[in-house]
Formats: C-alpha cells, structure tokens, sequence
C-alpha cells in the first residue's frame, strides 16, 4: 500500500470518529438543560475548550451563547474542527481511497456529508438538532458495523482501526478533563459546596457523552461521582471508548504493521503512565496537568505513526531534528 494511501485510510477513520464525537458532545449538552434546575445555565464555551478549537473561536468562550457555541463547532466552515468540515474531509479521503473499502461506505459517508449540508442553518433549533445529531451518531456506527463486517480484515482496515481509536482516546481524555467545574463556570465561584447538589448530574452526562452510563453501573458497584467515573473512562480496558481500552486496540492493530516497534514502545509508555496514576489523589490537585501530560502523549504517538508509515524519509529525519 502506497504511504499516501495509508495516511487517507488512516485519517478516514479519525474524521468519522471526530464525527460521532462532535455530535454526541452537543447532544449531551443541551440534554443537560433538561436534567438542571431552571436558572442553572449550562457552560457552553467548554465544548470550544473540549475541541481545542478556541484559537478559531473569535469570542470569549466563558461568555459564549449556545447558538454561536453549537454553530461555531457544527457548522461554522472556518473551524477545521466543525463537523461539517470532518464530514467534508472524510468524504474527500473515502472518495480517493474507495477501491479498497465496500462501496456502501463511500455512499454512506457522501449521504450523510450531503444531509448535514443542507440541514446546516437548522443546528442552532433544538428540536431540529437532535434529530439531526442522532442521524449522524447512527450512520457512524452504521459505518463502523459495515467495515467490520463486509471489509477484508487487511492493512487497510486496521489504519482505520489505528485512526478511530486515537481519536476516540483523545476525545475521551478532553471529555475528563473539562469534567465538572468547566461544565457549569458561573457555580465554580462559589466552591465545593455549591457544586455538590450538581455532582450526580454532571458526571452522568460525562458518561453519557460517551453512551457510557450503563456500562458504568454494570461494572461499578456505587453511586456516580468523580474518582469511579474518572477511573472508569482512562483505566477499565472492557469499555470501548475508554482510554485503557483504545491503547489495546491500537496495540492490537499495530502488531500486523512492518516497522512498529517504536509506535508499539510509545504506547507502552502511555499504558504505564496511565496504570501507575493515582486518580483519587489527582482528583484533589493536579488531574489537569496530569491529562495534559496524556495528550501529549496522544499526539507524540500520532507523529510517530507520521513519521512511521506516511511521512517521506527525509521529512520526518528533518521532522525529529526539528
């Protein structure tokens, strides 16, 4: 397979992830309007800082309003991170590459890129917008369970594996880290015991931003709030959208990949570092830095993938001397 190839087929599979996310990140949000009493506002501009997308954001995000917030990362075309724009880049790369996936994906992923487009003016109405963030978290999971059951099981297919599950873990580690605090800003002022009567709703939409509520009282055996749910979403290696879980995978695939041997020693590192973490202790002070740290080690491991299988030799040599 040519590097250009692979690094499409790679991308293909963080953009529909980067999808899905986006959309269950928005639809969990306004479902927290629901849940809160009346006069609580919801903290919008944090899904901006979830995003990492703030230096695109042209307003200040603590005082940023839902409809400018849901616009900006749904359909706004100057955000690279918006979903219209990783539909719009997934589409690009599945058209190019759409020789070596069934041609039911390709179709789906253009359906979807051409539903979103004409329905973009709509995201900003409440009724319209679950509707159309539900259709988008279906058809990515249409698209997941298509490959998985009618794509060969190839080189291909684990370079999509490898990009969702980056994705996926990198998501998760930003959804933690914005956490309870960022969530509701205004309240944070007035410390812990102004904060406590909103803890069980807070964390249960951090599960549910990650359709992770049920599993999470499958596998612990105690009331919602912070250190379970927390150690829940980095280290239980059962959950398939935690962290724990998305480096087995990655390992996983990387084994059936020539030349992986520093890719693979990177991921033991972000293992080790997530094993040996303290989370209950992190949670008092210093869990910020601490999943700070973790993305870091994400994105150095996105670059040695890079450097690895789709960068040219003498880029990435000048890449690591840089």
């Amino acid at each position: 397979m040519l590097s250009r190839v692979a690094e499409r087929i790679y991308w293909l599979g963080r953009y529909m992830e980067r999808c899905e996310n986006t959309a269950r990140l928005v639809n969990v949000n306004s479902n927290l309007l629901l849940d809160l009493p009346s006069g609580v506002r919801v903290g919008w501009g944090s899904l901006i800082d979830i995003s990492g997308t703030g230096s695109y954001f042209k307003k200040d995000t603590l005082s940023a309003d839902e409809k400018t917030v849901v616009h900006f990362i749904l359909a706004d075309k100057e955000n690279p991170a918006s979903l219209i724009n990783s539909l719009s880049f997934a589409r690009e790369n599945s058209r190019i590459t759409r020789e070596i996936m069934p041609m039911e994906a390709w179709e789906l992923i253009n359906d979807l890129y051409h539903y979103i487009r004409e329905r973009a003016d709509k995201v900003t109405s409440r009724r319209d917008r679950n509707i159309i963030l539900l259709h988008v978290i279906s058809s990515v999971q249409q698209f997941t369970g298509l490959l998985a059951g009618c794509m060969s099981h190839n080189n291909a297919y684990d370079l999509i594996r490898i990009g969702r599950n980056i994705e996926r873990a990198d998501m998760s580690t930003r959804i933690v880290d914005v956490g309870l605090v960022n969530l509701l800003p205004h309240l944070s002022i007035g410390g812990t015991e102004v904060l406590e009567p909103y803890d069980n709703i807070l964390w249960m939409s951090v599960l549910r931003s990650l359709s992770a509520y049920q599993m999470y009282r499958q596998h612990v055996r105690d009331r919602v709030n912070a250190t379970a749910v927390v150690t829940f979403l980095l280290q239980n290696e059962d959950f398939p959208r935690a962290v724990a879980h998305c480096l087995k995978q990655l390992e996983q695939c990387l084994w059936a990949l020539p030349n992986s041997e520093k890719v693979l020693a990177t991921i033991v590192n972000i293992q080790h570092k997530l094993d040996e973490a303290n989370l209950d202790q992190l949670l008092q002070s210093g869990l910020h830095e601490y999943i700070d740290e973790l993305q870091l080690e994400i994105g150095n491991l996105h670059f040695k993938i890079a450097e690895t299988w789709f960068l040219p030799v003498v880029m990435a040599q000048e890449q690591k001397s840089a």
